[in-house]
Order: structure tokens, then C-alpha cells, then sequence
């Protein structure tokens, strides 16, 4: 294709999965019983990822326990009472906290990815959480013996190793989830917490090469959990001239949920640089109508009057379940989505008369 379609990530999980998961937790299963049904819920989703006719796939994240605390599950130095992050519904989502160091990851991406490599031969990408949500597991009054600059160190050799291992095993490439920007906005209006963000991304992203980085993107969003999310009113044009300050070749945006589409378009157009390649999300994780290809072909035509076609690329909006137990959206909902983005995309192709 000749405008670039990728997913976002999570695919909400079979039903049978979403119990082991639970029964395994509670010590009713063994490890090797669970594993065999993660591994037929992989297999199961990336065939179904393959008939929606997407060049690159992903393994719809089914094993993960969520997006965002794969690494350190297991780990045993934490303190369940860290940060809150309210959503818009009602509904939270709580980190743990950190209790001692040195930090290390428990779990890299690259053993999901690993995993489901055998079972296909499409490019496959692979995402990993952003440094700076890691960083939220150090809490605020410190830990006696690992300072903040220990742990931070720590922190951006762990981040690195995450990204390197997944390309080293062959990624296609590597998506660095970034949902907390926004919230940063939300919880530091000076956007002093969304700079420091920013600062330790990047410094994660200068260990990379300029060809590395080509294959390293940024994904946000304002937090898609439960149909609900966690900073939506936080105006997206405040946030996307820092975005770019990002040492990445590839940035993933939601965007078709939002609401003022021409301001979006317009600050990513006064925002980006011409070695940015930006794939905005054309299809509503949130909402369980199913675009038209119609409707996606528009949306990507107006896109194409801001933007260089060769810097234009569609996605969806966030991944359709990055936690395990979010099951808000139908499975079979999210690969027609898909399906639909992958049409609309040849559609605009046509259209554009690419």
C-alpha cells in the first residue's frame, strides 16, 4: 500500500483467556495449562488479524496483563497504593509503587513477540510502555537507599533493553506506548511534568541510532479504558508541539474520536518535522459503531490537504483492550473496525490516485 496502515495494538481477548487469566491469578490453574490457552488465543488472533488483509499485524497483546505493567509483573519490591489515574466514567486504574531497587524488568516485549513470530510471516510490530510511565512507580516521598537518580538510571537501561530486544529479535518495528501525555497536561497545567516526560523518552531514544530510530514510533491517546478515558478535555493542540520534540521516526495519534478535527490537522501540520511519519487513527475504539471504508477514505483526503502523503499513514485510535479485563468492545467489532481501516485506506489510495 502505498499509504502506510499499521494497528495500535491490543485486541480485546476471547473469553476462555480472560478466565485463565483470572484462574491462574487465584491459583486454580498452573503456569503450563495457562500458557497453552494464551498460545491458542495468539494463534486464534493473528489468523484473524491476517484475513482483515493488514500488511503489518501485531498479537492483539493477549497475554500481556496490561499494556502498561507487563514489565513488572512478578515483581516482588511493591506497594500496591501508588498513583491513581481517574477516568471520565467514574472508573480508575491504580499503579503500584515502588518499595526498594535497583529496578529491573520482570518481562521483556520481546518474549510476547517471540511467541507469536512462528505463527505468521507478516511483518510484525511489537509495543512496549514509555519510560515516563514507568516512572510513575517512584513514589513522591522517595525510597531510603535508592534515590530518584538511581532509579531513573535504572529506569532509561531497562526502557533501552525493552526497545533493542524486540528489534534484535526482528520487529518490524517498535511502538513506545504514551498515553500519559496528556495527563500530564491534566495534572501540570505548566506542562513542566509532560516536559520532564518528554526529557526521559528521549533519553531513552539517543541510545538509538538515526536508522534505529526509523523504526521506533510514539503512540498517544487520551487513555481508551472501558469506553471511557482519562484526558479527552485536555485540548490535543496544547500537547502536539511538544509531542514532536520526540526523538522518534513514527507517531501514532488518535484521532478520529476527536471533535475539533481541523484544529488536530492544523497543529500536527505547524508541529512536525518532514522525517516524522504520522499515522492518525481513523477508526473509534470507543465507540462500537463500525466506520465505512467511506468514512475512513474522507477522513484521510482531508488529512492529505495538511499533510505530505508521504508522511501520512492511518491507525487506529488506541489499542481496542490494553487491559486484560477490559471487555467494553467485541472482538469481532474490533477486527471489522480493522478490516474497515484497511479498506478505507485503499479507497483514499484511489482517490488521491496514488
Amino acid at each position: 500500500m502505498k499509504i502506510s496502515t499499521e494497528p495500535i495494538g491490543s485486541i480485546p481477548r476471547p473469553a476462555y483467556l480472560i478466565e485463565a487469566m483470572s484462574a491462574l491469578a487465584k491459583g486454580e490453574i498452573n503456569e503450563s495449562d495457562f500458557v497453552k490457552l494464551s498460545d491458542k488465543a495468539i494463534r486464534e488472533t493473528i489468523g484473524l488479524f491476517e484475513q482483515t488483509g493488514s500488511p503489518v499485524i501485531t498479537d492483539g497483546e493477549q497475554s500481556k496483563p496490561s499494556f502498561a505493567t507487563y514489565p513488572i509483573h512478578g515483581l516482588k519490591k511493591l506497594a500496591p497504593d501508588g498513583v491513581v489515574i481517574p477516568f471520565a466514567d467514574g472508573h480508575s486504574r491504580q499503579l503500584p509503587k515502588l518499595t526498594g531497587g535497583p529496578f529491573r524488568y520482570q518481562t521483556y516485549a520481546s518474549n510476547y513477540f517471540e511467541k507469536a513470530k512462528p505463527f505468521t510471516r507478516l511483518p510484525l510490530k511489537q509495543a512496549v510502555i514509555s519510560s515516563s510511565a514507568i516512572s510513575l512507580l517512584y513514589p513522591p516521598e522517595g525510597i531510603s537507599g535508592y534515590t530518584r537518580e538511581q532509579f531513573t538510571s535504572d529506569l532509561v537501561n531497562e526502557a533501552v533493553a525493552d526497545i533493542k530486544k524486540c528489534l534484535d529479535a526482528g520487529a518490524y518495528n517498535v511502538q513506545i506506548d504514551f498515553t500519559e501525555a496528556r495527563l500530564a497536561i491534566k495534572l501540570d497545567p505548566s506542562k513542566g511534568l509532560l516536559k520532564m516526560f518528554i526529557d526521559l523518552n528521549n533519553q531513552v531514544l539517543d541510545r538509538f541510532t538515526e536508522s534505529e530510530r526509523k523504526k521506533i514510533g510514539i503512540h498517544t491517546c487520551p487513555g481508551g479504558d472501558h469506553d471511557s478515558t482519562h484526558s479527552a478535555d485536555i485540548s490535543y493542540s496544547e500537547l502536539l508541539p511538544l509531542l514532536f520534540e520526540l526523538h522518534a521516526g513514527n507517531f501514532y495519534l488518535e484521532y478520529a474520536a476527536e471533535k475539533d478535527k481541523t484544529s488536530t490537522l492544523k497543529a500536527i501540520k505547524d508541529s512536525s518535522r518532514p522525517n516524522q511519519k504520522i499515522f492518525l487513527g481513523v477508526t473509534n475504539v470507543l465507540n462500537p459503531r463500525i466506520e465505512t471504508p467511506q468514512e475512513i477514505c474522507d477522513l484521510i483526503v482531508e488529512a492529505s490537504e495538511y499533510l505530505p502523503i508521504a508522511q501520512l499513514g492511518t491507525t487506529d485510535d488506541c489499542g481496542f483492550s490494553p487491559f486484560a479485563d477490559d471487555v467494553s468492545t467485541a472482538r469481532e467489532i474490533a477486527f471489522a473496525k480493522i478490516s474497515a481501516r484497511i479498506r478505507g485506506t485503499e479507497l483514499a489510495e484511489k482517490k488521491l490516485r496514488l
